[in-house]
Formats: C-alpha cells, sequence, structure tokens
C-alpha cells in the first residue's frame, strides 16, 4: 500500500535536470502575486470608500432624529 502510495505522488512531482524550466512558473507566480497585491489593495480602497459613506449616511439620520 505505501509503494502505491509513494508511486501515485510521484507522477505529480516533477524536478526538472534543466532548471531554466522554472523561469516561466516563476513569472506566472510573480504575475499571480501582483496581481493579488493589487485586487487587495482595490478591496481596501473601496472598503474604505464605503465605510465613509455609511458613517455619512450615520451621521445624517442622527441629526434627523435628533430635530
Amino acid at each position: 500500500m505505501l509503494s502505491l502510495n509513494s508511486h501515485i505522488l510521484g507522477l505529480f512531482l516533477y524536478f526538472p535536470e534543466d532548471k531554466s524550466e522554472y523561469i516561466p512558473a516563476a513569472i506566472t507566480c510573480v504575475i499571480f502575486l501582483i496581481a493579488a497585491f493589487l485586487t487587495m489593495r482595490l478591496i481596501i480602497k473601496v472598503s474604505r470608500r464605503e465605510a465613509l459613506k455609511a458613517k455619512e449616511m450615520e451621521e445624517l439620520i442622527i441629526k434627523k432624529h435628533k430635530v
């Protein structure tokens, strides 16, 4: 059973002799990391904007109820 598991896992592990095969994977990884970072920054920016809108609306509602 152990031999079968190691053989199956061995099919998914591939370490090339020619290390230049890592270059496309590294480029893809960098592109996705940059995209993830930019997406995170966009979400934070939109979230802050929405929080300010919510705070302004809350203050407006409080002013209306006090008058």
